[in-house]
């Protein structure tokens, strides 16, 4: 049963409201002013308020404005009841953030399809902010319990071997138990630094005193970052003849490990999600305020509703393809780029190709006359 709050000062006209919405089978708050009506949103958060404008003490515009103050109900469906019609009254009620103004006098069937419209559209918006938090869920369960348990099970499994049955082993076994146990173990500290790192960023992105003091007075320049990072991991995909470049030299104010990351986390994906000889090409050049660095591909690529949900411990299509890594990658590259005062921009068309592009601002970086294209 959808829950309704009125509020109305005219005691007719919110009788026969309750009245009419009771009669559709509406569980029917009311409230005679702002402040009474204001305190029952809270309590109860209704599923719509109506609302007279014109009341004394807090009229309907303050009790907009005092509920979407409030992060538990500024999302409520708020409708506005009122014999004022102007266009200026319309406009201030929907910069205030109204979702629809009913005239008086209005019918039974303006009202009931008002309130229908509000409350479809709300279940709409519930059902896919549900939906988004099922899927995170859904990789979080995915990806955390798989990417801790894989490498611990091998450095569990060897160690107890090696433990158990050393003096029966061959040196040539010891030393491949020992070359998977590193293999292992490195996997796990670079996902504790994944996550770490994580944390880090996020925290800085929402306190600019200590984005300030993390990015410092380091500097980077970007192109002996940006290649040996690019070497590295093509080496490691066996792709070095895919890789190519055309860089313009600027040197930024920030980290050098921030950018090297954000980079390999864009090449990692330009390898993994791209067939051996496709290129893979790396540019950067600088644009007004801002040096665009771009990792090109030509793999899978991703839809534009991937694009828009991307977010940490997101992998997209993880039942479908096989992944290693918590889904991190692109969330460190796009908060490196903000802290940065840029953006992670990504155009791809599925199944062509894939551009993703770290804008950086230069406002506090020297930029080169010089470009370098490579091979």
């Amino acid at each position: 049963m959808h829950k309704i709050l009125v509020i109305e000062d005219e005691e007719a006209v919110r009788a026969n409201l309750v009245e009419l919405l009771d009669a559709e089978g509406f569980q029917v708050l009311s409230a005679a002013d702002g402040q009474a009506g204001v305190r029952l949103a809270r309590e109860h958060l209704p599923d719509v308020i109506l609302c007279d404008i014109m009341m004394p003490g807090l009229d309907g515009y303050g009790v907009l404005d005092a509920l979407r103050q409030d992060a538990a109900t500024a999302t409520l469906p708020f409708i506005f009841l009122t014999a004022r019609g102007d266009h200026s009254d319309v406009r201030q009620g929907m910069n205030l953030g109204a979702d629809d103004y009913l005239i008086k006098p209005f019918t039974r069937g303006d009202l009931l399809k008002a309130l229908s419209t509000r409350l479809v559209k709300q279940a709409a918006i519930t059902y896919k902010v549900q939906a988004k938090l099922d899927e995170l869920r859904g990789s979080i369960a995915l990806a955390l319990p798989h990417e801790l348990r894989t490498p611990l099970t091998g450095i569990l499994g060897y160690t107890e071997i090696l433990y158990e049955d050393y003096a029966s082993l061959q040196p040539e076994e010891i030393h491949e138990m020992v070359g998977r146990l590193y293999v292992a173990a490195q996997r796990l500290y670079d996902l504790v630094l994944d996550f770490a790192l994580y944390a880090e960023l996020e925290v800085a992105v929402r306190d600019p005193a200590y984005a300030e003091a993390m990015l410092g007075a380091e500097t980077c320049p970007v192109r002996p970052a940006v290649m040996d990072v690019a070497a590295q991991q093509a080496q490691k995909a066996q792709r070095e003849g895919d890789l190519s470049f055309d860089l313009q030299e600027v040197t930024l104010q920030m980290p050098g490990t921030y950018l090297e990351k954000a980079v390999r986390e864009l090449l990692s994906n330009a390898f993994k999600f791209s067939q051996p000889k496709t290129p893979v090409h790396v540019t950067g050049h600088s644009d007004g305020d801002y040096y665009i660095l771009s990792v090109h591909d030509r793999g899978r690529g991703m839809t534009a509703q991937q694009i828009a949900d991307i977010g940490a411990y997101l992998q997209f299509d993880r039942k479908r393809y096989e992944q290693q890594g918590p889904g991190l990658g692109l969330t460190i590259a796009r908060r490196v780029a903000e802290l940065q005062g840029g953006e992670l921009r990504i155009e791809s068309e599925p199944g062509q190709r894939t551009t993703a592009s770290l804008v950086l601002s230069l406002k506090r970086a020297t930029v080169m006359e010089h470009a370098i294209s490579w091979p």
